[in-house]
């Protein structure tokens, strides 16, 4: 646990008047986490203030969020070795999640696979509002820096940089949340797509990191 903040037992939402017990809430993650993923599946204490800063984001405390610098009206990138439980667990949070920041998971080899079958039109289905949208459909976009770069007839494209340049345009103007898990780490993000997404990220998303030294869990 970090030494500047303590988590407590128990944390509120003051909008809605809702207890949570943290406890509770790593026993229903680990219960959901065996149904989904099988028996082995566990919470490990060396996770738990990674899990702890997910659900406090999660619920919109935001108390506790403000004592760990969590800025909730940005998105999440997740970021940690391979087989540390990054999908699972963000799989496993969305329960915590109000249904107005409710979020859908997409690969992000699945989106460029799909910009190589059907062009450019693919990426307005993540990147454009449907007319009785306020904001957009908000996604997280599962182990970004693993897919290929794939051309459509020829042309060439960053798939998953157009699709976060054209999101945080989005943020900027009404608030569209994206959240991310990846294996990278930020030098090797901005490595991969460039300075000019870089700078754009740090402006959509808090950076939540599992131990670089964390242990394979499958």
């Amino acid at each position: 646990m970090q030494n500047h903040f303590s988590f407590t037992s128990t944390f509120v939402v003051k909008d809605n008047f809702r207890t949570y017990n943290l406890e509770q809430c790593f026993r229903y993650l680990e219960q959901q986490g065996k149904e989904a993923y099988g028996k082995s599946f566990r919470i490990y204490d060396e996770d738990k203030p990674v899990i702890c800063k997910l659900l406090i984001y999660a619920i919109q405390d935001v108390e506790n969020a403000l004592k760990l610098g969590l800025d909730l009206g940005k998105g999440i990138i997740l970021s940690g070795p391979v087989g540390c439980g990054k999908t699972s667990i963000i799989h496993l949070i969305k329960p915590f999640v109000p249904p107005r920041y409710d979020y859908k998971i997409k690969s992000a080899r699945e989106v460029s696979f799909e910009f190589a079958k059907h062009g450019y039109e693919a990426l307005n289905f993540y990147t454009q509002k449907a007319t009785n949208q306020n904001r957009l459909t908000g996604y997280c976009f599962d182990d970004l820096g693993a897919e290929q770069q794939i051309k459509h007839f020829g042309n060439d494209c960053n798939v998953m940089a157009e699709i976060l340049i054209s999101r945080y345009e989005q943020f900027v103007e009404n608030k569209s949340v994206t959240h991310i898990t990846t294996n990278l780490t930020a030098s090797e993000l901005e490595n991969l797509y460039g300075n000019r997404l870089r700078s754009r990220m740090r402006s959509m998303f808090n950076l939540i990191s599992f131990d670089r030294n964390s242990k394979d869990k499958r």
